[in-house]
C-alpha cells in the first residue's frame, strides 16, 4: 500500500502548480448557483485533457459534470468494484465572492482524482471506479439534491469532500435547513392625503421581523433564524402595498425543525393578522438535512491527513452543536489546546449523506470566518492552495485503501445501513 499512496502523492505534487492555476480561475470568476459556467468549463476541460471520460451538463443540470476513471480485472463481478464520489463545489456568493472557499473544494476533488487515477495507471489496481462529480450551487441552491434526486447518487458506494474554514474537524456537526419567502400584501395609497385608507405591508413585515426576534430567546441554542428584507416599498409618500421577506431556518435536524419552522411561521401569520394584510408563505425551495457522518470513514480520512500534515492539529470527536459560538477544547497529543469557535452552517452534503456513506471534514486555511471577505482574500492565497492539495491527497489515500480492502468498504457500509435504518 505504501508503494501505491507514494504514486498517488507524488502525481499531485507534479501537477501543483496547475491545480493552482485551476483554483485561482475560478476564484477570479466569481459565479453565483447554477451559473458556474466559467468553472464548469475548466474544471471539465482540465481532467478532460487528462484522460478522464467527461460528461458535460450532467443529469440536465447546465453547470454540473460527471469525470471518471476505471480500473477494470478480468474475473472481477461488477459488484466487487467500488464507486468511490469525490464532489467538487465551485458556486460563489453575492458580492463577497468565493467567501466559502468553493474554488478550493473544486481544486483538491482534482487532485484526489489524479492521484487515484495515476495509481490504477501505474499499478492496475485497486480495481474500482473513481468519479469526480461537479455538484454547483450549494449556497442555496441544492445542487447535490437535483443531482440526487436524478439519480447521479444510486451507483455511488462512497461520498466525500472536504471544506475549508477557519479550523480542523473531522466530523463537523452541520444543521438541517429550510428557505423560505415570505410576502405580505397590503393597500397601496397616499401616505399623508389619506394613510387611514391603506393596509400597510411593511409594517406587517417590521412586526414579523421583531416577532421572530423576540422568539429568538425561547429557542435552542442548536436553533438559528435569520433573515433579511427583499422588498419594502417603492417610495415614501405611498403606504407599501406589497413587501417580502426572505428567511432561513435551521435546527439540529429535520424533526426539530419542523418544530421550530411551526413556532416561525404564527409569528408571520400573526403580523398579518395585526396589520390586516395577507400573507404567502412559500418553502418550496430545497431544504438541507443535517449531515450523517459515517465513523469508520472518517477515521481512515483522519490517518491519512494526519500522516500527510504529521504537525496538523486534529482530532477525532465532532464537536457538538451545544458548543456552537462556544469555545472548545481539542486534544493534541497529551496536551489540550484552545481551537476557537465552531462554525457550523448546512449543506446540501447532508442530503447526500443519507443516500450513501459520507464524510464532509473541514480544515483550516486561516483565521477569518466563512461568509467574509476577509476569507474571500484567504481563499485565493498560495497558503490555502497548499492546504488544499493535502486535502486532495487525503481523499486520495482514502479512496485507495477503501478500493483496496472490500472488508473495510463492508464496515462502512454497514454502519450507514444501522445509522439510516436501511437494509
Amino acid at each position: 500500500m505504501e508503494e501505491l499512496f507514494a504514486t498517488a502523492c507524488l502525481a499531485i505534487d507534479q501537477e501543483a502548480d496547475a491545480l493552482e492555476q485551476l483554483s485561482l480561475t475560478i476564484w477570479r470568476n466569481p459565479e453565483l448557483l447554477f451559473q458556474e459556467r466559467i468553472a464548469h468549463d475548466v474544471l471539465t476541460n482540465f481532467l478532460e485533457e487528462r484522460g478522464f471520460a467527461v460528461e458535460r451538463g450532467y443529469k440536465n443540470v447546465e453547470t454540473a459534470f460527471r469525470a471518471t476513471w476505471e480500473c477494470q480485472a478480468t474475473g472481477e463481478s461488477e459488484h466487487k468494484a467500488p464507486n468511490i464520489a469525490v464532489l467538487c463545489e465551485y458556486d460563489a456568493l453575492p458580492e463577497i465572492g468565493h467567501a466559502c472557499g468553493h474554488n478550493q473544494i473544486a481544486q483538491l476533488g482534482v487532485a484526489a482524482a489524479l492521484g487515484v487515477k495515476a495509481v490504477m495507471e501505474k499499478h492496475g489496481r485497486p480495481v474500482g471506479k473513481l468519479t469526480v462529480l461537479g455538484t454547483p450551487a450549494e449556497e442555496g441552491g441544492g445542487g447535490k439534491i437535483v443531482l440526487m434526486e436524478a439519480g447521479a447518487f444510486d451507483d455511488v458506494h462512497v461520498a466525500m469532500m472536504c471544506h475549508p474554514c477557519s479550523e480542523n474537524i473531522a466530523l463537523p456537526e452541520t444543521l438541517a435547513m429550510q428557505q423560505y419567502t415570505i410576502t405580505y400584501h397590503g393597500k397601496a395609497c397616499h401616505a399623508s392625503a389619506s394613510p387611514w385608507d391603506g393596509i400597510n405591508a411593511l409594517d406587517a413585515a417590521i412586526q414579523a421581523y421583531n416577532s421572530i426576534s423576540a422568539l429568538r430567546q425561547q429557542l435552542k441554542p442548536t436553533t438559528r433564524v435569520h433573515g433579511i428584507f427583499t422588498k419594502g416599498g417603492t417610495k415614501a409618500n405611498i403606504i407599501p402595498d406589497l413587501t417580502q421577506l426572505e428567511y432561513c431556518i435551521r435546527a439540529k435536524d429535520r424533526r426539530e425543525l419542523e418544530v421550530v419552522a411551526q413556532k416561525v411561521t404564527k409569528c408571520w401569520e400573526g403580523a398579518a393578522i395585526a396589520t390586516g394584510c395577507t400573507v404567502d408563505i412559500d418553502h418550496s425551495q430545497i431544504g438541507y438535512s443535517d449531515i450523517n457522518n459515517n465513523r469508520t470513514l472518517a477515521k481512515i480520512y483522519e490517518k491519512h491527513i494526519n500522516m500527510v500534515e504529521p504537525d496538523r492539529r486534529n482530532f477525532t470527536e465532532t464537536v457538538p452543536l451545544s458548543h456552537l459560538m462556544i469555545n472548545y477544547l481539542v486534544l493534541s497529543g497529551d496536551n489540550f489546546h484552545r481551537a476557537g469557535t465552531c462554525p457550523v452552517g448546512s449543506t446540501d452534503m447532508g442530503n447526500v449523506s443519507y443516500v450513501c456513506p459520507s464524510i464532509h471534514p473541514m480544515y483550516r486555511i486561516g483565521a477569518a470566518l466563512n461568509h467574509s471577505k476577509e476569507f474571500t482574500k484567504e481563499s485565493g492565497t498560495r497558503p490555502a492552495f497548499l492546504l488544499s492539495q493535502n486535502q486532495g491527497k487525503a481523499l486520495a489515500l482514502t479512496a485507495i485503501e477503501i478500493m483496496s480492502d472490500l472488508g473495510l468498504l463492508g464496515e462502512i457500509t454497514a454502519e450507514f445501513r444501522e445509522k439510516t435504518g436501511q437494509k
